[in-house]
């Protein structure tokens, strides 16, 4: 992924924002793998994303991941699921919605803070996830 030079400290970004870059971010690392695991039509790559990136999977594949995250991570989390959104999920209850948004705060802040080899590892620990669903 192409590092830009963020100066920016992510504890200083309101956690919504950082669910906003943190939810493109993971929908690019989602992409790239899925694009390098599997070779098939763009309707069925949709499909195999949408496994790990709508409200409902974000929320599974955090439940999984949790025990592998640190203190400041769970904190991070935290702050993006209580955060007070004025937009709510199309396809996905509150509780849903909220635990995905506080999934996103964590991978924004991680990327915001260019911590790239953890940002790898929780995006393995997301992947890992999945296939052992599957």
């Amino acid at each position: 992924m192409t590092e830009f030079d963020i100066s920016i400290n992510p504890n200083q970004i309101s956690p919504l924002s950082l669910a906003y870059i943190g939810d493109a971010v993971y929908e690019v690392y989602v992409r790239s793998f899925i694009m390098h695991d599997v070779n098939m039509p763009v309707s069925k790559l949709h499909k195999e994303a949408t496994k790990y990136v709508s409200a409902k999977a974000q929320a599974q594949i955090f439940h999984k991941i949790e025990p592998e995250l640190t203190g400041e991570e769970i904190s991070v989390f935290k702050r993006g699921r209580n955060a007070h959104s004025y937009t709510s999920a199309k396809n996905a209850d509150i509780i849903d919605y909220r635990i995905s948004t506080g999934f996103e705060a964590l991978i924004g802040y991680i990327y915001i803070k260019k911590d790239t080899n953890r940002l790898n590892e929780i995006v393995r620990l997301c992947i890992k996830a999945v296939k052992g669903a599957e």
